[in-house]
Parts: C-alpha cells; structure tokens; sequence
C-alpha cells in the first residue's frame, strides 16, 4: 500500500513543478479558483434560477418553507419531521426572497459557508499548509456539487471543517457551528462524540454544545412542538436496506442476476428506492444494533489512546473519520449526500500532514468520482438493475469499507505506539501537551 501511495504522490508531485506549486500557493490564485469554481455553479444553475426552479431535494424543502410561512404549519413543531429541527433555519432562510429566488438564496448560502472554510483552512491566506487541504476542498466540492449544491450536506460540511480547524484557538466558536451543524443534519453528533471525548477542549464544547441544545429544546417547547423533538431518531428507525448502502450490495446483485424473491422497489411514502430479499428485514434490524457497537469500539480506543496520551489533534481527527465511517458503512439507509460526511474529517486533516492523510484523500477521491458516477449519471440504469451501474456502486462501497478499515487500523495503530503513561505526573504532562495541540 506505502509503495502505491508512494508512485501516486511521484506523479501528482511531478505533474506540480516548484513554479506550479508557488502558482497554487498564491492567495491571488485560490480567491480566483474559488471564483471560478463558483461561476461554473451558477452558470450551470442560471437557467433553473431564472425560471424560479429548484433541483435535488430544494423542492421538497421549498414546500415546507412555504407551508411554514405561509401556512403557519411547521416542520418538527406542528408535524413530526425526519430532520432535526435546526434544519429549518436554512430551509426557510432561503424562502425570504420568495419561492421564485429560492435556488439563488440556496446557492449563496453554500458559496458563503463555502468561502469560510476556505478562508479558516488557509488562515486568511497566512497559512502555507492549509492550501492543499483548501484546493481539495473545492476539487471536492466541485466533483460531489450534484448533492453538495442541493441537500442540507452542502451547509454542514462547511460548518464542520470550520469547527474543527477552530477549535483550538476558539473552542466556543468552533463548539457553536458543531452543534449548529448537529441541528441541522444529524451526522456532525459523531465528530461532536470525538471531540467531547479526546479534546483537551472538551469541557467547554460540551457545555457550549449543552447550553445551545437546552435552547433549541426551550424553543420548541415553547412553541408547542417539544414532543416532535426528537422525531427524526424514530423516523429512520422502521427504515429497510436502501438501495444504496453498503450492507445492501449483496441484494443488489441478486436483484440483477433475475432472482424471483428479491426486488430494487420505490418507496413512495419517503419517496426513495429499497432492496427486498431474504433475509433483508432481519439484517435492517440487526444493523444500528452493530452500529452502536462499532460506535463503542471505536470510543474505546479514543479513551485508551487519552490515557496513553496519544497525539490528542490526531487522535480526535482519525476517531471522527472511525466514527462517521462507521455511520455510514453500518447503515442500512445509503445516500450520495453521505460521502460529504467524510469530506471534512479528511480536508482537515490533509491540512495536518498530508504524508500522514494521503491515502484517505486518494480514497474519498474515489470514492467522490464514483458516487457521482452513481448519482445522477447511472442512477436510472442503477434502479433498473444495470449491472455496469451496480458494478459502480460496489466499487464505492467496497472503498467505504476500506476507509473504515483504514481509519480504525491508524487509530489502533497510533494508540499502540504510544507508551502507557507511568504515573499522574505523565498524566499532568499529557494535559500540558494536549492544551498546546488543542
């Protein structure tokens, strides 16, 4: 695996003579890439904006902008809802205007959270080391812009990457966009769990975290909606395989090779495509079960890697790609949106040491081109049960499963490697360490 990583960072280096890296390393050249990156989307969105369309799931969110403000019927307050209900927040935001602007609001909401991170990775321009993780962030946000430019991922992903470059410096600041980001779209809780773990900054972001979650609660008590609170949980747990989780390939392939007993069907209650066969309703039920496992597993290690005073900054960062891994490869419910979970996790840490980070950004490279191959080229021919299109999706999927496998290997690996801590006095000296690393 070293020698492969190896031939491809030889040929990505090459490819960057000292005279294109410098380019690169320009802040003239990053301001004038992001730009660039950003016309394109809006260029390609122009006809759609100008029409007062909306793509991807925004109609969807646009109705129940509409239905709250105009309807007074809330999502999450006066009906039970599949998302948190901070979601809402953005969601309505973009209504403002009016439902004919509601792609631009959209779009300039995502280029502004977008124009943050970018700004946070690189510290304003001053830091030489956070370019690369900024050019992979938007090489990344421009492959994955089919679900990044119209799902609710598009905004937390920003947020994440700003909150853990931050939280260091500012933990109340990165703890606040964290726990914004959980409210609204559940996956950041898993590098909010890292982090209230392993963090020297701890403390401060579980009350920060604490505090905004008692007035999000407060809130919707107080407008009558307290009972729907925590409706997204109980909303996925009836869930079947969908179509596109990992756990799900094998009825996959079956479905394709003309089995009678197994079908890829649309679920038009939740308007989304699952997979039946035998054995699928046991294995839906068994797998949050296994996930939970995993889940603890992996917070073992981060609490062992603690005691023994493990590198703290990379400690929490290979804890949070474990975690959100381990999300999404024991899920039964698989989405393309999802691979801007990992997104983050790995751009940060491609900021950190790149030699270090090389093989999860080749393989959220993969994995990135692949799922929007999936989605929305041959997601018909998927559907259809194309076995080219299925080919795709277990090629992603398999990655998936090695990022996972790559994530908890280096944190056992990190956590092996560091010597137990003798006495309280190396304990006091951990504390030390970990309060200049953050």
């Amino acid at each position: 695996m070293s020698q492969l990583l190896d031939r491809a960072d030889r040929r990505l280096f090459r490819a960057l003579t000292p005279a294109r890296l410098a380019w690169f390393h320009s802040p003239r050249t990053l301001v004038l890439g992001f730009v660039a990156i950003h016309v394109v989307f809006l260029l390609v969105l122009l006809p759609t904006i100008l029409t007062g369309n909306v793509l991807g799931d925004l109609p969807l969110y646009r109705t129940w902008a509409e239905n709250g403000l105009v309807h007074h019927l809330w999502q999450g307050i006066d009906v039970e809802w599949v998302y948190p209900i901070g979601a809402i927040v953005p969601i309505a935001f973009a209504a403002l205007a009016g439902p004919l602007l509601y792609q631009l609001l959209w779009f300039l909401m995502t280029m502004s959270l977008n124009a943050i991170a970018v700004a946070v990775l690189t510290d304003r321009g001053r830091d030489a080391r956070g370019y690369r993780a900024a050019w992979l962030w938007l090489l990344l946000s421009f492959v994955l812009s089919p679900v990044g430019l119209l799902r609710l991922e598009g905004l937390t992903a920003p947020l994440v990457i700003t909150g853990l470059v931050l939280l260091a410096r500012r933990p109340i600041v990165a703890a606040t966009l964290l726990t914004a980001a959980t409210w609204i779209k559940v996956w950041p809780a898993a590098v909010m769990l890292a982090v209230v773990t392993v963090s020297s900054r701890r403390k401060v972001v579980a009350v920060t975290g604490a505090v905004m979650s008692a007035g999000v609660a407060l809130m919707v008590w107080a407008a009558g909606g307290i009972r729907f609170l925590t409706g997204f949980v109980t909303m996925q747990s009836d869930r079947a395989l969908q179509l596109e989780a990992p756990v799900t390939t094998p009825w996959v392939w079956l479905a394709v090779s003309g089995r009678p007993d197994t079908a890829i069907y649309q679920n038009y209650a939740i308007a989304t495509r699952e997979v039946a066969g035998p054995g699928t309703a046991a294995v839906a039920e068994v797998m949050t079960p296994l996930m939970f496992l995993m889940i603890a597993a992996v917070l073992t290690l981060m609490l062992v890697g603690l005691r023994r005073r493990s590198d703290p900054a990379l400690l929490l960062l290979l804890g949070s790609l474990a975690l959100v891994g381990s999300f999404i490869v024991f899920n039964k419910v698989g989405s393309p949106q999802y691979m801007l979970w990992l997104v983050p996790i790995v751009v940060v840490g491609a900021s950190r040491a790149w030699r270090q980070w090389r093989a999860p950004v080749y393989l959220m490279l993969g994995i990135s081109v692949l799922t929007t191959l999936i989605f929305p080229v041959f997601y018909l021919p998927l559907v259809d049960g194309d076995p080219f299109a299925v080919l795709l999706l277990t090629v992603r999927n398999a990655l998936l499963v090695v990022m996972l496998g790559w994530s908890v290997l280096a944190l056992a690996g990190l956590v092996r490697s560091t010597p137990r801590a003798p006495g309280l006095g190396a304990r006091s000296g951990a504390r030390t360490v970990a309060a200049r690393h953050g």
